[in-house]
């Protein structure tokens, strides 16, 4: 019986902590599958671990015909082939081996009756997830740095990855650089166009607020890794995050925001919606900040999706368990300052993760209400599809603990381009002009950064 017990128990090697696990990715950064994913230490404060690992034991890309809710199924499957483990006692880690990757935001059309008429310009899969034995996490309550090894993962590669970790990550600087600057895909003129036509839907009923978005790309050269470091240093977030994808192919996130975390059964999502560009000075800096809070507009708009939140949440979870502890909250980061609500929830009893995902994705804060209209008009409105744009990074492990991302301020490295989005919501009161600005000012301190590498 002990023997079986010992089966079922992750193994845990102690490593020296770094804040920052940059320090520990360079020793993986060209490996196949490697993914980081990234709290912003020592810089942010907000996320507790970061999380990398590489060489999946597969990797599982959603198939041209297959729908949502069949791919999530087929990761609820390969998850059980896995097999659950526990951790040691007094190991308080977020991950014991299972699922790391991303869902575009296109892979909502698999779960939802939408329109095709943006083109698939960048042709990214709509899901891409590894399943891995193994995983490098760094815990920075407890300042601790450690591998930790699935039961399933073999005594060798236990082995090769101790030492591979224990020793110094190889020193290498590769360049990265802009052929030209970053140009958006579309004119003042057009984005005013598209605003002018999102508030004619709202006025005649047809929905209360849209999401809308511009991209912004250009040529490029040089090493993924090395522009992810550069931007994680201008820009530290909670869920920042990269994946490396197929030869310099990589998606790079510096996401402020969560979608969806299930820990224990216990459900939370955390919407941002309402933003104010940082100021020239601690005076004008907090002028903004009072601005943003006390703005019965961006206060309006959270609550719109606040209550979207809680419809989406109310189909997995337990009735009477989702509520609002925190509403219009201040959070404040390099570029802008955030107003950020919490909604909670229990999942009901037979549901998991994967069905929460399912019934919620992608995230209501970046659509707009009602989601399925709202999605539908972006669809109209937006010349090109999103790709990884508000899609989500995310892990969920063997037993049952996810968290993942809304990949916004995320870029997308792909074929020799570079490419980077921003937008923001469409409300009956909205002045195209604030909000052209804005869905500059969200991505320019990444814009300038790459500009200057």
């Amino acid at each position: 019986m002990a023997d079986w017990l010992r089966m079922l128990t992750c193994s845990v090697h102690p490593l020296p902590y770094h804040a920052n696990p940059a320090e520990y990715f360079a020793a993986i950064r060209h490996a196949p599958g490697a993914v980081l994913l990234d709290s912003g230490r020592p810089a942010a404060e907000r996320g507790r671990y970061d999380l990398l690992s590489a060489w999946p034991l597969q990797e599982l890309t959603v198939g041209p015909s297959e729908s949502g809710r069949e791919f999530l199924q087929r990761l609820r499957e390969n998850l059980n082939q896995l097999g659950n483990a526990s951790l040691p006692a007094n190991y308080e880690l977020p991950f014991a081996g299972g699922l790391i990757g991303y869902l575009s935001y296109d892979f909502s059309r698999r779960l939802e009756q939408l329109p095709a008429r943006s083109r698939d310009d960048l042709q990214l899969p709509d899901a891409q997830l590894g399943l891995y034995a193994w995983a490098l996490i760094s815990d920075h309550q407890q300042l601790t740095s450690q591998l930790v090894f699935h039961p399933r993962l073999a005594d060798g590669e236990r082995e090769r990855l101790i030492a591979l970790f224990s020793q110094p990550a190889p020193a290498a600087n590769p360049g990265f650089s802009l052929k030209r600057p970053m140009q958006p895909d579309i004119s003042a003129s057009q984005y005013e166009q598209a605003l002018e036509q999102i508030q004619r839907y709202i006025q005649a009923g047809d929905c209360y607020q849209v999401n809308y978005t511009q991209r912004f790309s250009a040529p490029c050269q040089g090493d993924s890794w090395t522009a992810y470091c550069a931007l994680r240093a201008a820009c530290p977030t909670p869920f920042s995050g990269f994946m490396r994808l197929t030869d310099s192919n990589a998606i790079l996130s510096l996401s402020p925001e969560r979608f969806v975390r299930v820990s224990n059964n216990q459900v939370e999502t955390r919407p941002i919606k309402g933003t104010r560009p940082r100021g020239k000075d601690s005076s004008e800096d907090a002028a903004n900040a009072a601005e943003l809070l006390a703005s019965p507009k961006d206060r309006a708009e959270n609550l719109m999706i606040v209550d979207l939140l809680r419809n989406d949440l109310g189909r997995t979870c337990r009735t009477g368990s989702v509520s609002v502890p925190q509403l219009f909250s201040l959070e404040s980061y390099p570029n802008v300052h955030h107003l950020v609500s919490s909604v909670t929830g229990q999942l009901a009893e037979g549901k998991d993760a994967l069905d929460l995902i399912g019934d919620s994705f992608p995230g209501g804060s970046i659509t707009g209400a009602p989601k399925i209209r709202a999605m539908q008009i972006i669809d109209q409105l937006e010349p090109t599809r999103r790709s990884i744009y508000c899609g989500s990074l995310m892990y969920l492990d063997v037993r049952g603990e996810m968290d993942s991302s809304i990949a916004i301020r995320s870029l997308l490295i792909k074929d020799g381009q570079v490419s980077c989005w921003g937008g923001g919501g469409i409300v009956a009161d909205s002045h195209w002009q604030d909000e052209y600005q804005e869905s500059i000012t969200k991505v320019k301190v990444l814009l300038d950064t790459l500009q200057t590498l």
